[in-house]
């Protein structure tokens, strides 16, 4: 966003440098991030000075050309060939130096030399208007008034002054300030200087032959609908001081009409758009959404199909205007326009962003809309704009301003506590300060205490509706340099829980990149059509687009698009990782929660000279699934098949009633929404919930036995419903103490077995921590284990 400092000096009155202005500016949060010199005209006249002609001889050489002696405030005159009819004696004019470099008004820029023509010496060049890019006239050179100060500067004499124009990076939250009055505002609070409103108190209506009357159908889309007409207008360029202004901040002027648009549009903020008022149809203008698919012609002279959520001014038989972002190609101001009706209008920001992203227009107004603009100075700068009118084109207002507002925009209450600011500052503010600051960005103190104040918040602030918005207002005026670091270190204990979350996020993202996984970081905002459950989805008030509408409920669709991003750039095999975020709403109240994610995809090994590509399976997750919770030493998990809805199959570990971890293979369903078509396998982790179960481990050390172990193997016959889980239970529950370990080592399941039957073989791990076991010891074990193995399971052992 362009600010012009001499703009600015109109709203405040400062002495300051656009150096130093620079500074603060960038202090108090609307960082500059250039500053660029804006000359009234190329070169600025740099070089040039006023001249006296003392002599003026005819060149003995050349018949057009004379030879003049011309004081420029040097010890000496110097002599200048020229070729001008006009040029005389007793003269005073402009006159271009050695080394000095002009810039004409048509052609490149030039460099002046001490030079010879028809061989006589010239020291310089008595310029004509277009020969300095004063004008276009070359009928002779330019003849200044007698009380011109030989050897004075140019630039000076036709007060050119140069411009300095502020390029600054505007943060989203601060659409107060997309505009001169916004800066000035925040400068003036920090200098605590007096704001300079435009003086509209001239403003006056003269007749009532132009009434055209305003229905606004669409309340939403459209908060606010002010307007007048102004008749009797001519359309023409706009003056020197206004093209300035416009052309200093990058805007191209088209004509004095559509100049004082853009005008006020960069000085208040509040986009207007004048409309010709013989091409309003029925002489009536109705604020409305059109059919899907209505073919509409902008200004740029494309063609577009509107949608229906597209929110069109239209007259009564077509749409002219998209509200806030675009004019139409029939009803814009013409050279032949001498009746307007001009609009100025508080439009919806989530209206507005959506109609612009989906034309892809992208323009001044609506970049003010899309953020949100002041409803309450529609009409300050409706009669702002038509002084200037009547001013520039002349005409007169034949109309009553018409303000529709069915639903006044209210201020936002906020109380703040002088004991809050002091604590979160660092540093306490002295209450006039605060007072002074608060004024100065128009918010109004309702009440006041020894204790704090109550406060009404303008809606045009749209970012600070809490105590803690406030006190950052009050800490960017003040400056956060100001705030002074203490020179007494203190230190204190760390009462903080165990384990800490970052210590413990930093060790399982550590564990996972080096057995070869990437660490992925995605956007928290996603699209509704990927949520399973749309009624409990987060949804942002004001969303960029479609795509960005809801925050994630889960970290699944996150990650698949990181995949599909990868295998489109031919990278199929993926192993990935994320720790984020995921929202929700229950019961009116947004929860948030910590998960992390694990993905594998594509092929576990790659092909080389001397083994094939082998795919990525289910086993493989599994096996990084338990590498996480063995690290973690969480003990007590019970496994279940998962009826996570993503899921096709997999399996859950829980820890009482609570899921631990979901892993298993992505539904085709899931997968169908991105279009991948490959095996996806993962896992989502409740990470907030693995934090809880780690806080509660008890760390305990014992000795390594000193006896050895015992291994024992059982194969057996089992329905095909059986799982190892069960099996696993089985073993631990009939003897604890001995039975260290139990694995399954060998599964089979084919036509040599019987329908519904399959085949595990399992091991175990036998150990006494005080003594060596005995084979009679192992073989009661062994034979218990069985017994418990055919009733609980019905397994048949294998001899």
């Amino acid at each position: 966003m362009k600010i012009s400092y001499r703009w600015l000096q109109q709203f405040i009155n400062t002495d300051k440098t656009p150096e130093e202005l620079s500074l603060i500016l960038t202090n108090i949060g609307l960082e500059v991030e250039s500053i660029d010199t804006v000359q009234t005209i190329p070169g600025g006249l740099a070089g040039l000075v006023i001249g006296y002609v003392k002599e003026c001889a005819p060149h003995p050489n050349a018949d057009r050309l004379k030879v003049t002696k011309v004081d420029v405030g040097l010890a000496e005159d110097i002599q200048i060939v020229c070729g001008a009819n006009n040029v005389a004696v007793g003269q005073k004019v402009v006159v271009a130096t050695v080394n000095t470099t002009i810039y004409p008004t048509v052609g490149e820029p030039f460099k002046i030399s001490k030079s010879k023509i028809r061989g006589e010496v010239s020291e310089g060049m008595i310029c004509a208007e277009d020969e300095i890019g004063l004008g276009h006239d070359h009928a002779g050179i330019i003849e200044l008034d007698v009380d011109a100060r030989i050897g004075s500067l140019a630039s000076a004499y036709f007060n050119l002054e140069d411009d300095s124009v502020f390029e600054i990076g505007l943060t989203p939250n601060r659409a107060d300030a997309a505009s001169h009055l916004g800066v000035a505002r925040d400068l003036a609070a920090y200098l605590k200087l007096q704001l300079t409103m435009p003086d509209i108190s001239g403003f006056l209506v003269q007749s009532q032959e132009l009434n055209i009357p305003v229905e606004l159908v669409d309340m939403e889309a459209c908060r606010r609908y002010s307007s007048l007409s102004i008749s009797g207008v001519t359309i023409t360029d706009s003056p020197e001081w206004l093209k300035e202004k416009l052309n200093a901040i990058g805007i191209r002027p088209i004509n004095n009409v559509v100049d004082v648009t853009n005008f006020v549009l960069h000085e208040l903020g509040q986009p207007l758009h004048a409309f010709d008022a013989d091409a309003i149809s029925g002489n009536k203008v109705i604020v409305k959404k059109c059919s899907e698919g209505t073919i509409f012609y902008t200004l740029d002279d494309a063609e577009r199909k509107l949608s229906a959520d597209d929110l069109m001014i239209c007259n009564a038989n077509e749409p002219m205007c998209i509200a806030g972002v675009f004019g139409g190609q029939s009803s814009g101001v013409k050279p032949s326009t001498s009746k307007i009706f001009l609009e100025s209008a508080w439009f919806d920001a989530v209206s507005v962003r959506k109609t612009s992203k989906r034309h892809g227009l992208k323009t001044d107004a609506s970049f003010r809309f899309e953020r949100g603009t002041d409803p309450e100075i529609t009409v300050i700068a409706l009669k702002r704009a038509a002084l200037l009118i009547q001013e520039l084109a002349g005409g007169h207002i034949s109309s009553e301003i018409s303000d529709i507002y069915p639903s006044p925009a209210k201020p936002f209450d906020v109380n703040i506590s002088f004991r809050n600011v002091t604590r979160l500052i660092g540093k306490e503010i002295a209450t006039e300060e605060i007072h002074s600051t608060l004024s100065g960005l128009g918010i109004k103190i309702v009440s006041q205490d020894k204790e704090g104040m109550k406060l009404e918040v303008p809606a045009y602030k749209v970012d600070v509706t809490r105590e803690v918005d406030i006190i950052e207002e009050v800490l960017r005026i003040h400056g956060y340099d100001h705030i002074e670091i203490p020179n007494q270190i203190r230190a204190s204990l760390n009462y903080a829980q165990k384990p800490d979350k970052e210590v413990l996020q930093n060790q399982i993202a550590d564990l996972l990149t080096a057995n070869g996984f990437y660490e992925i970081l995605c956007n928290s905002l996603t699209k509704i059509s990927y949520s399973s459950q749309p009624d409990l989805a987060v949804k942002i008030l004001n969303p960029l687009s479609s795509d960005l509408d809801v925050m994630r409920q889960n970290l699944l669709f996150s990650g698949l698009e990181a995949i599909v991003h990868n295998q489109n750039r031919r990278k199929p095999d993926l192993k990935l990782y994320e720790f984020g975020k995921v929202y929700s709403l229950e019961n009116e109240n947004y929860k948030e929660n910590q998960r992390l994610s694990v993905f594998i995809t594509g092929a576990k090994q790659a092909e080389n000279w001397n083994s094939r590509s082998i795919d990525a399976d289910f086993y493989n997750l599994k096996s990084a699934v338990d590498l996480i919770i063995n690290r973690l030493n969480i003990k007590g998990l019970v496994s279940a098949e998962t009826i996570n809805p993503d899921l096709s199959s997999g399996i859950s570990y829980s820890k009482g009633e609570k899921v631990l971890v979901d892993f298993g293979i992505v539904s085709k369903k899931s997968l169908k929404k991105l279009d991948i078509t490959s095996d996806v396998f993962y896992a989502d982790f409740d990470w907030d919930l693995i934090v809880r179960s780690v806080r509660n481990n008890k760390i305990s050390y014992t000795e390594v036995s000193k006896f050895p172990a015992v291994r024992r193997d059982l194969s057996m016959l089992l329905n095909k419903d059986v799982t190892f889980e069960q099996l696993k239970q089985i073993a631990q529950k009939t003897d604890k103490s001995l039975l260290k370990e139990v694995n399954v080592f060998d599964v089979y399941i084919g036509d040599k077995l019987p329908e519904g039957k399959k085949s595990y073989a399992l091991s175990f791990l036998i150990q006494d921590e005080e003594k060596t076991l005995t084979d009679k010891q192992i073989e009661a074990l062994m034979q218990k284990l069985i017994l418990n193995f055919e009733k609980q399971a019905g397994a048949e052992i294998r001899k």
